[in-house]
């Protein structure tokens, strides 16, 4: 058991990789609060995980509701050892076609929940003695996408800021390194299948972007932050880790 004796939260772990996340971490050990905006979903999860999860509804942009999340851990399980920022979401447009809404809901989810969320569990893990962070970047924060302007900007500020942390919090015993996935198959996708015009030749291209010729499923992302969350990657910080089958090797 990897985890035994940790305590990490997962933010948007409703569905998708959140979810396959927390259920591989509370399967190594660890107590696991599984947070996401979608109360009803996050339920589900922790109810699969059992007694050693909780579910909370989290706004990830919303100071308030960080500070209770952070609060209702440690009455909880009395600490954070590991904390993952997961939450986020993608849209469309180009910075001529993004609508200025869209492109502060892209920034408030996607990079000011990592910079809220870490503010006020950093404090907790530096009680402890340290702890693991693991940000959710994305490939297209190191080689752009066409249309997805707001969400190329706002994931290469997670992969920017996961390094600027490394580098502040390593004298307190906290690792922070950032995975990047590339294309998922996910509730994220499912979303997005639903606004295309022909969605099997959208997921045909998706596919078409790794050399492999396929998407990656959920589980294939979890167990690398699962990797990042253990003493297993004990010298590893600033770091991304790239699991995208091959498509940034083109």
């Amino acid at each position: 058991m990897k985890l035994s004796n940790k305590v990490a939260i997962v933010t948007g772990a409703g569905a998708g990789i959140g979810a396959s996340t927390a259920e591989l971490l509370a399967s190594e050990g660890a107590k696991v609060v599984v947070a996401d905006r979608d109360f009803s979903n996050a339920q589900a999860v922790a109810n699969k995980i059992g007694s050693q999860a909780i579910a909370l509804e989290v706004d990830v942009s919303s100071d308030a509701n960080i500070r209770k999340m952070v609060s209702d851990t440690i009455a909880a399980f009395g600490k954070v050892d590991i904390l993952v920022n997961n939450a986020g979401f993608g849209c469309f447009g180009t910075v001529v076609t993004l609508e200025e809404s869209d492109w502060d809901r892209l920034m408030n989810v996607n990079l000011k929940g990592v910079f809220l969320c870490s503010k006020h569990v950093v404090p907790e893990m530096v009680k402890n003695g340290g702890g693991s962070i693991i940000n959710l970047a994305s490939t297209i924060s190191v080689v752009g996408i066409k249309d997805r302007a707001g969400y190329v900007a706002a994931k290469g500020g997670v992969a920017a800021l996961t390094r600027a942390m490394a580098l502040d919090h390593a004298t307190d015993g906290i690792r922070v390194n950032s995975v990047a996935p590339g294309v998922i198959a996910s509730s994220y996708y499912d979303k997005m299948f639903e606004t295309v015009e022909n969605p099997e030749e959208f997921k045909k291209g998706l596919a078409a972007r790794s050399p492999l010729n396929k998407m990656g499923v959920p589980k294939d992302i979890a167990s690398m932050i699962l990797f990042l969350a253990s003493e297993d990657s004990s010298f590893a910080t600033g770091a991304m880790f790239t699991i995208d089958g091959g498509y940034t090797a083109w």
